[in-house]
């Protein structure tokens, strides 16, 4: 089964490892340091030009990528 993230961006879901709301996870410092490395690093994906409410984080092709949505994790919760 898949998953639709958001923009054309579709995942298997047993290729997610990790759904974070945005709001919530940035509250740690851990967190801000992952998302700003991630982007340093160049694996992180931008679904939309709207701000991101989610980041899903998944394996694809044996490659880290971190996805950031527009759609919250409650609403990709519910689509999983």
């Amino acid at each position: 089964m898949i998953l639709h993230l958001g923009g054309d961006a579709v995942v298997p879901i047993e290729d997610i490892i990790a759904i974070m709301d945005m709001e919530a996870a940035i509250q740690a410092e851990i967190n801000r340091e992952f998302i700003k490395i991630a982007e340093e690093e160049g694996f992180v994906r931008t679904l939309s030009d709207d701000p991101p409410k989610s980041f899903i984080l998944a394996e694809i092709n044996k490659k880290t990528v971190l996805f950031l949505s527009p759609i919250s994790s409650v609403t990709l919760l519910k689509r999983s």
